[in-house]
Formats: structure tokens, C-alpha cells, sequence
């Protein structure tokens, strides 16, 4: 979308058209995996059918056997480089399958690492009998932060509200911040996230919004919101370019399952045999929130089945046909009494009526940038950061 016309829809309070909306015409789907064109405007295919997530991902698989082949060399420098701190490195845990193969992983290679939980007030049981169970049994240092409840729930009716798609993006802002502020507080050099090419590849990115935009979740905020943020824990785009322009201390992100030969099937074994963990359903439900609005809010009101997604990685890591992932897109996503019990949970956690959440069910999707965002500000100084690194000024 050009300037003007970006100008022109903001003036006239019009909501952004974007790829939300099912498209004319036949549905055209990968050779390979499950990836289409039914609500992603982003992909193409080359002429043999096959999608540009699996082009893009075929390089990375190839580049993963010299990762693992780094592994070794890596553990050592983060161990040598954790000789007399109280932690060699800090991870994210949510109690599910990804977070907590990490936390295994760091007790198979002796690393000494701060566990984070964040309580956003959605957790199951399961996930935190989960995370328990391995911290106990590796007796490792937990952290738990647990968010202020009356702010983050004005937040999240703030985001329903507004209409956009990233309602996670509060969840992950305040996760972003506790993160960069235990590293600081720590001094904590190396920071193992749960990304990884085996199960989180080909995400179109009209599905999410750049978690660090504070300025649009305090303009979604101010425009739906009514409890003021005293405690709500913030790390702007702004504080991560100036952090990386004055050199500030920044720990260096390690994407450890892309080091070893990640398999998720297998992982969930190894965890249920080591640790008696427990599955809890698709990718991501070990929270109660994230079930749902990937479950039910997302296709219903988006268009959009992130199982897509998810099972198009298994198909790419060889952990599932295309004929078994058919299989499980098939499957319906909720039952009809599970669903008016979640939507039940969910209204009265949120205190919507049942006609109001309805009613915003069926209002039109609008984009992120509909509202005030730091993107040109953002870019502008990713640009002067990469000509200062270029001219050698910095790393």
C-alpha cells in the first residue's frame, strides 16, 4: 500500500482491506505440504507446483547437518563463557513441547540456565505440571513472572476489540521484556529461544505484527482500553536498536534446536519417558488463551488454521505424509460442547457478554497498521545501524 493511499484510508477511518478474505477462484495448493492460497497473498509456486515455503526452507535443511556439527564447539563457549556467573544462559518455558526439549537438552549438555515462566493468567494445569516436573527433577532456578491481572486483561479486550490478528502480541511483548531485563540483570550472555526450522517454518507474515511495536499496543490500548499500565513490562523497538547502537549488553541468541536433530515426535517421547510429561493437543495449547484463538477466533473471524502451518513443517521434517496431515486437518478443531464451554471460560474471563464477543466475531478483520505503529522509525534506524556496521563503526 502506497503512502497516499495509507494516508487517505487513516483520514477517512476506513479499515484496511488485507488477505484475511477468502479469494475468487480455485484453490491452488503446494505439490508438497498443506500451504495454499485460500488467505495468503504472500506465497507463490514455482512449475512444479511446489510453495515458496518450501523453496525458501530447502537451503535452511540443507545448512542444518553444519549446525549440528557445531553444537559441540557451542556448548563449550557457552560454559566457558559462564565461568563465574550464576547462570551460563536463560530460556523460556511454557510447558510445552519446544520450550521444555530445550530445558532437557540443557541438562544432557551439563548447561547451568535461569528458567523463565510468564503467568499471563492462562496457564493449564498441565503445562505448569509440566514445567515442574522437569525443573525439579533437573533442579534448575526458576523465575516466575506473573503479570498484573486487571492491566493485561484491559489489554487483551483492548486487541479483541481493535480487530487485529496478533492478539499474542501482548503475551510476547511482555515476554520480550522480562527476558531482556533478567539477561541485563544476570548478566546473562547467551539467551537459547524455542525457534526452530522443524516445527515453526513457512508462517506467512501478515498472520503476526512485530512484537517490539509498543507504539501500537499503546494506540490499540488508548483507543479501547481503560486501565491504566503501571506494571505491564515493556521493550520497545526503540530500547532494542538502542541497546544494539550504544553497545549495550545484549545476549546472544542460540537457536539450539536448530543444532540438533530435532524431531518433535520423538522429543514428545523422549519427555514423556524422562520426565512423565504430558501432551496437551496442538502446537501451542498448553495455554488455555492460545487454544482458543487459534482453535476458534482465528479461523472463524481470520480465515486463518495455523494448523496449516504447523503440519506443513512436520510434512518438511519428514515427521508426516501429506496424506496423515490431510488426515489431521480434517479433523474438526473443537467439538460442539467443548467450544460453548471454551467460549463460555473465555467471555467470562474477559467479562464480555456472550452478545458482544459475538458481535466482535463478526466484525470486519483490520490490519495492524490500520493503527499507530514505530514501522518508518524502525526502518530508518535499522538502516543507519546496518551503514555503521558497514563502515565498520560497529559489530
Amino acid at each position: 500500500m502506497s503512502k497516499n493511499i495509507f494516508n487517505r484510508v487513516k483520514k477517512e477511518g476506513l479499515r484496511i482491506k488485507h488477505s484475511y478474505e477468502k479469494k475468487d477462484g480455485p484453490l491452488v495448493s503446494c505439490s508438497i505440504c498443506l500451504q495454499n492460497d485460500l488467505i495468503d497473498k504472500e506465497i507463490y509456486f514455482d512449475e512444479n507446483g511446489v510453495c515458496r515455503y518450501c523453496l525458501e526452507t530447502k537451503p535452511q535443511y540443507e545448512s542444518l547437518k553444519g549446525k549440528q556439527e557445531q553444537l559441540e564447539d557451542i556448548i563449550q563457549e557457552i560454559k566457558e563463557d559462564g565461568v563465574g556467573r550464576d547462570y551460563d544462559c536463560i530460556i523460556g518455558m511454557s510447558g510445552g513441547v519446544d520450550s521444555s526439549y530445550i530445558a532437557h537438552l540443557c541438562k544432557v549438555y551439563e548447561l547451568r540456565p535461569l528458567v523463565v515462566h510468564f503467568d499471563n493468567g492462562w496457564n493449564s494445569e498441565l503445562s505448569i505440571d509440566n514445567i515442574y516436573k522437569i525443573i525439579n527433577q533437573n533442579q534448575f532456578d526458576l523465575e516466575t513472572f506473573v503479570i498484573n491481572w486487571e492491566e493485561f486483561k484491559d489489554l487483551q479486550r483492548s486487541f479483541i476489540k481493535a480487530s487485529v490478528i496478533d492478539i499474542e502480541m501482548v503475551t510476547d511483548h511482555a515476554i520480550n521484556a522480562t527476558l531482556a531485563r533478567l539477561t541485563k540483570e544476570h548478566k546473562i550472555k547467551y539467551y537459547l529461544p524455542g525457534g526452530n526450522i522443524a516445527t515453526e517454518s513457512g508462517m506467512p507474515t501478515s498472520w503476526s505484527w512485530r512484537k517490539n511495536d509498543w507504539i501500537n499496543i499503546k494506540n490499540i490500548h488508548k483507543k479501547f482500553g481503560k486501565v491504566k499500565l503501571k506494571t505491564f513490562p515493556t521493550y520497545s523497538s526503540f530500547d532494542l536498536l538502542l541497546d544494539k547502537l550504544l553497545g549495550a549488553f545484549s545476549p546472544k541468541r542460540i537457536y539450539i534446536l536448530d543444532h540438533v536433530d530435532y524431531k518433535k515426535n520423538k522429543a514428545v517421547d523422549e519427555l514423556k519417558d524422562i520426565y512423565g510429561w504430558r501432551e496437551y493437543g496442538g502446537k501451542h495449547y498448553e495455554s488455555i488463551f492460545t487454544k482458543f484463538y487459534q482453535g476458534y477466533i482465528l479461523p472463524q473471524k481470520f480465515n486463518v488454521d495455523k494448523r496449516i502451518t504447523h503440519l506443513s513443517s512436520l510434512i518438511r521434517n519428514d515427521e508426516m505424509t501429506l496424506e496423515e496431515a490431510r488426515g489431521e486437518l480434517n479433523q474438526e478443531l473443537y467439538s460442539e460442547d467443548e467450544l460453548t464451554r471454551d467460549i463460555e471460560y473465555f467471555c467470562n474471563k474477559l467479562e464480555f457478554t456472550r452478545e458482544e464477543f459475538d458481535q466482535i466475531m463478526k466484525e470486519r478483520p483490520v490490519d495492524h497498521a490500520y493503527y499507530k505503529s514505530d514501522q518508518k522509525y524502525y526502518d530508518l534506524v535499522s538502516k543507519l545501524l546496518y551503514f555503521l556496521k558497514s563502515i565498520g563503526l560497529r559489530n
